[in-house]
């Protein structure tokens, strides 16, 4: 698998130089694996969230979207089955003190052996990950002498399981507080809320229910920028159909997400799915959609058909009846679910890693080289930059004139300070598709200068076209 690390870590500066990503409480030293969005990223984070809400709940008319909130009641999870298995197998190195999640210390030992090797390696792990064998893949780690990355040494702890639920009181007086989590996933609000949102609705099987919002999981080997992080966002739909007919909705959805990836005009070649090896218990198909960063193919999306298990567990649990009556059939049942859960946190990084571009412009012997983030214009932060040639005859005025015009219906962004090649660089370096440079001819004809950032060509239009265009180009 081909990685490109020099690439990787070029992205993660270009992303806190121009206000995109920051470290958390970074003036503190940090928090690991937390991460802010600066001022271009929260508005390219919005834009992805709202095409994909869009695309649920606007293009399909039988999907309907909710916010449930972050605390829920705690048997919830003990439904869910989190409480008793949301856990990863962890190991500890005694010399350097540094905790591992075991599958990924395995992991990363398999790639240093010659392919045959690392696959019987991982075969060997997946096995035992399989019987929950905590034992056996502390003697897996010691007869490969898979050793800590920091002390050199194969001193190891036993192995353990380690919950990844955030845990905190609710209630006033810590004696009388109940413990409950912070959600690891958006998932159980969609079916805790399944009869109301039916009721309410009044939807008819086949439906969705989509939701975007915050998740928690408490990562112990949180790593790769904001690819795994402790804090994150998950956008999630899921999709309640009639039993029997599970297969052909895995398929449509399976089909119908990949088609929303290549909307971006992302390359297609980076897409590949990946067939679950071991389903859940409760699982009769799982695949995910896989893309190649820079550091390899890693899952963005995962497309499930969870059968009746949830709505049955809540039934279980709640003793409510998680039923629904079709009247087609003339029957009573708990609807099986297709989910589809993307990472809004791992999308905006594929869409950054996408984007980014270093380009040679040497020409005629004059040394010259940019850095471009060539975003899709529906999800670049600032969609037009308008810049006065100079800061007199009137051009600013002119220049403020176009952005009062435009900037209701797209973000714009005015400058007038510094040569016009400098202020197009800094641009092209957050990915705004379009630039408009108002000169002394556009006070004689009305025309000005737009410049397009992908292939930097300029053509001169009427000033009461940009806005015409601009949205244009966003909706395509």
């Amino acid at each position: 698998m081909a990685t490109d690390q020099n690439k990787f870590q070029a992205i993660i500066s270009h992303c806190k130089e121009y206000g995109f990503v920051f470290q958390s409480s970074e003036i503190y030293d940090g928090l690991s694996a937390v991460y802010d969005y600066g001022q271009n990223g929260a508005q390219l984070k919005k834009n992805i969230r709202d095409y994909w809400w869009k695309s649920m709940t606007q293009m399909h008319e039988n999907i309907v979207g909710i916010d449930s909130a972050i605390f829920m009641h705690p048997t919830i999870w003990k439904a869910s089955g989190h409480v008793d298995g949301f856990s990863d197998p962890m190991i500890d190195n005694k010399d350097s003190k540094k905790r591992y999640r075991v599958d990924h210390l395995i992991e990363a030992h398999a790639e240093t052996l010659p392919e045959g090797n690392g696959d019987v390696l991982i075969s060997k792990m997946n096995e035992l990950l399989a019987a929950d064998d905590l034992a056996g893949l502390k003697t897996l780690i010691e007869t490969y002498n898979i050793q800590c990355a920091v002390s050199k040494t194969a001193n190891w702890t036993d192995v353990r399981q380690f919950n990844l639920m955030f845990s905190t009181q609710l209630g006033s007086v810590t004696d009388e507080a109940s413990e409950i989590y912070l959600r690891p996933e958006t998932a159980q609000g969609i079916f805790v809320n399944f009869l109301n949102v039916q009721k309410t609705g009044r939807m008819k099987i086949p439906f969705g229910i989509a939701q975007v919002g915050k998740a928690f999981r408490n990562e112990i080997v949180a790593r790769q920028f904001i690819f795994r992080m402790r804090e994150f966002e998950q956008m999630e739909m899921q999709f309640f159909v009639r039993p029997g007919t599970q297969k052909e909705w895995f398929a449509y959805w399976k089909e119908e997400r990949l088609k929303w990836h290549k909307s971006l005009g992302i390359d297609p070649d980076k897409y590949r799915f990946h067939v679950h090896d071991k389903l859940a218990f409760y699982a009769d198909a799982a695949e995910d959609i896989e893309y190649e960063f820079p550091i390899g193919f890693k899952e963005v999306e995962g497309i499930h058909s969870r059968t009746d298990h949830d709505l049955s567990r809540h039934q279980e649990f709640s003793r409510k009846k998680m039923q629904y009556f079709d009247t087609e059939i003339n029957q009573n049942y708990i609807p099986y679910v297709i989910e589809t859960s993307i990472g809004l946190d791992r999308m905006f990084l594929l869409t950054i890693c996408d984007a980014y571009v270093e380009e040679d412009l040497t020409k005629d012997g004059k040394e010259d080289s940019r850095v471009v983030m060539k975003l899709p214009a529906k999800l670049a932060p600032v969609k037009l930059a308008i810049f006065p040639l100079t800061k007199k005859d009137g051009l600013p005025e002119i220049g403020k004139e176009l952005m009062d015009k435009c900037k209701s219906a797209f973000h714009c962004f005015y400058e007038e300070k510094d040569a016009i090649g400098r202020r197009y660089r800094r641009q092209d370096a957050i990915g705004t598709p379009f630039c408009v440079t108002i000169d002394h001819q556009t006070k004689e004809d009305g025309t000005v200068t737009i410049r397009y950032r992908d292939n930097m060509e300029q053509e001169r239009i009427p000033m009461d076209k940009v806005k015409e265009l601009v949205l244009n180009k966003i909706n395509e």
